[in-house]
């Protein structure tokens, strides 16, 4: 059905290898998180911007630490950027808010934009089945919903657990994958609990979602999301592409784990292999755009806004600040000092927060560049949280600056 109303490429790029600890980064990045409680620091007041730029500092310096950090702090029209590091090792320049980075699971926050305003426009319902919107798929899997793909509840396996897929991504990272064929890595498999019963994060969700998206519009998703989320939110450097290039200039990211020293792992991957789960390729400047209006509501209407905002217990990958819950393709993240709404996200060479307060007036990007999660780096997802609870808290606080 009709949709409803409403750079030059470089050449002789060395192919990287992949270290054993990125391998096993690449296999547990999509595991559900164990945690959902806050692992910060109480601090009497909020923090100036001296020291949230010595956390920063100091993060960036400690064992294992990733070569370079920007975020992004806005309340209103005033903007404040802090960084630390470098965004290329081999050059040493600062990060920069036009640099274009891999925004990892945050991309899934973009489907659920698309989902939802198609939702808004009448072309989908929540309560859509794959079986109607999707036959070709498992009939094993017909009953789930989108509303169930859309908070993790579906019960969906995960393709990026199939050993075949990690297969495939070991052997060749920049192997070019049919995007639309990625469930089927996992369709000979039973669902791993009756939808809706239950939390899990799958990286399956996402993919079906943006699936059903086309099924109903008949229009490419990348099509999707250039005429229903980047040009309503004026996102300018950001696209969904198929393959392991990055445009100029770009936020370098690193897999630090020894032996050293840090390889760039920027142009690893395909990103054909994660698609609407994590392929999306953005910046800071847009990701703050994007955030503000998508946490914000302005998508979509009331009805709508709402029902995203139905929480139910569970956590993004990796764990946001403070105590995580989930809705339709968002997050809420309490704090010690209030709540913004979300998305995280990680991938080799990344890791990705993004949140705002409920009426979008305020936002933080945070962009980190190496991989960090509960199971590769438990203790500096700690520290990491620690620190980005402490930047919620400066932007909810009128003297955080």
């Amino acid at each position: 059905m009709p949709l409803p109303t409403a750079p030059p490429r470089r050449t002789g790029i060395r192919r990287p290898r992949l270290r054993p600890a990125l391998v096993i980064a690449i296999c547990l990045a999509g595991l559900a998180p164990a945690a959902v409680s806050s692992a910060a620091e109480a601090t009497p007041r909020p923090p100036d911007g001296r020291t949230l730029q010595n956390q920063l500092d100091e993060f960036v310096r400690s064992p294992g630490g990733p070569p370079g950090i920007i975020a992004v702090l806005q309340r209103g029209h005033d903007k404040q950027v802090l960084r630390a590091g470098v965004a290329d090792l081999a050059t040493g320049r600062p990060p920069r808010t036009d640099d274009h980075m891999r925004i990892a699971s945050t991309a899934k926050a973009f489907s659920g934009a698309v989902a939802l305003t198609l939702v808004d426009r009448h072309a989908l319902r929540l309560n859509d089945t794959l079986r109607k919107r999707l036959p070709r798929l498992p009939r094993a899997w017909g009953s789930v919903t989108l509303r169930q793909l859309l908070n993790h509840t579906s019960g969906l396996p995960d393709y990026t657990d199939d050993p075949a897929f990690l297969e495939e991504v070991i052997a060749d990272p920049r192997h070019r994958f049919n995007s639309r064929r990625l469930l089927d890595y996992v369709a000979d498999e039973p669902l791993r609990f009756r939808p809706g019963s239950q939390y899990r994060y799958s990286n399956s969700d996402n993919i079906a979602v943006a699936l059903m998206a086309e099924a109903v519009t008949g229009t490419p998703y990348e099509q999707l999301l250039r005429e229903l989320v980047y040009e309503p939110l004026r996102l300018r450097d950001t696209s969904l592409p198929q393959g392991y290039r990055l445009p100029e200039p770009y936020l370098h990211g690193y897999d630090v784990s020894p032996p050293p020293p840090p390889e760039d792992v920027s142009e690893l991957l395909s990103a054909s292999g994660v698609w609407a789960s994590g392929g999306i390729v953005s910046t800071p400047a847009d990701m703050t755009r994007f955030i503000r209006g998508y946490a914000g509501g302005a998508l979509y209407g009331k009805g709508v806004v709402r029902a995203q905002r139905r929480w139910i217990d569970g956590a993004s990958e990796p764990a946001g600040p403070g105590r995580n819950s989930a809705g339709l393709a968002i997050f809420r993240y309490a704090t010690r000092c209030g709540v913004v709404l979300g998305h995280t996200g990680n991938i080799p060479g990344y890791t990705q927060l993004i949140a705002a307060t409920p009426d979008g007036s305020r936002s933080l990007t945070f962009s980190v560049t190496t991989q960090i999660n509960r199971t590769a780096a438990p203790a500096q997802l700690r520290q990491l949280r620690a620190i980005q609870e402490n930047f919620v808290c400066a932007l909810l606080s009128d003297g955080g600056r």
